[in-house]
């Protein structure tokens, strides 16, 4: 197959090209940023750029669009930034597909599209959305370009596969979510100190995630899916087993108990539409991490 991922040089698209290399497929990376000594073929190119359908071949199989501004803090008061890139870039990239006759067009959404859990209770992708609820910036602009997607395949687009990822975490210096971020806390420090213990997502390790990108290849129609973990897990529960890694018993403060955030995105869709969850749990997926916390 001939596969084209856009955000080659992020964390995800490094990973991903990295599992696609070992099967045989073409591969193509587009990325504003330059890689170093790439082993596929690449292009400089931002995804705004209104000539990027030239540096599209002809009918590619899959086209995993990754490139974003993917951080809230990247987005927050800076709504033209964000909707600049984030869904006038797709919509040119949609544009781009359509004249090079994309085949599959695989669009890297996020759990954050999901407003208010309650409790802990479970969403999929049929749940109800109310746009009201949403005050970020980064989440609207996931929300707005899935809507885009729908109604221009709608139009006659190629087929469509937006997955939603959860929290994902993984082996890198930098960007943290909770779960390296506490690690490294507990490693080099005796104290942490928390919002709450029972706040909780169903983290997600890179390996997995882009393994569940793998396994939606050749998806006919329109699809949405959330690729989540298997469970929630809390922070009380990335402390405790960050502290029997590293053999290190640690003061734990919690600030506020009471102030509890679960999200609670299910990943029944993908097992039974992709056959994909993940294989990484939390412990294991730790262990990944100790060289670079």
């Amino acid at each position: 197959m001939r596969i084209l991922v856009t955000g080659s040089e992020s964390f995800i698209g490094k990973t991903l090209i990295s599992q696609l290399q070992t099967t045989g497929h073409e591969i193509i990376g587009f990325d504003s940023l330059e890689p170093t000594n790439p082993t596929y073929e690449f292009h400089q190119i931002d995804i705004r750029n209104p000539e990027i359908n030239k540096l599209i071949p002809r009918n590619t199989d899959v086209l995993i669009h990754l490139a974003a501004l993917s951080r809230d803090s990247d987005c927050k008061n800076k709504a033209i930034e964000c909707f600049d890139v984030n869904v006038m870039g797709t919509l040119n990239l949609i544009k781009a597909a359509q004249l090079q006759n994309v085949k599959q067009f695989i669009f890297a959404s996020s759990e954050w599209v999901y407003d208010k859990f309650i409790d802990s209770e479970e969403k999929n992708e049929d749940s109800e959305i109310n746009i009201a609820n949403h005050n970020s910036e980064y989440a609207l602009s996931k929300l707005i370009t899935e809507s885009n997607l729908r109604q221009q395949y709608n139009s006659g687009f190629c087929n469509v596969t937006i997955l939603r990822f959860g929290i994902i975490y993984g082996p890198r210096k930098s960007n943290w979510s909770a779960v390296e971020s506490i690690l490294n806390q507990v490693k080099h420090q005796d104290k942490v100190s928390v919002g709450s213990l029972k706040t909780g997502r169903r983290f997600v390790h890179v390996s997995d995630i882009t393994r569940g990108i793998i396994h939606s290849f050749g998806l006919d129609g329109f699809n949405i899916i959330n690729l989540s973990g298997n469970k929630i897990n809390t922070l009380k529960d990335i402390i405790e087993l960050s502290q029997e890694i590293l053999g290190k018993k640690i003061e734990v403060f919690e600030n506020n108990s009471n102030q509890i955030s679960i999200r609670n995105p299910s990943n029944n869709k993908a097992k039974k539409l992709i056959n994909w969850e993940p294989k990484i749990n939390l412990k294991s997926g730790l262990e990944s991490l100790l060289p670079y916390v």
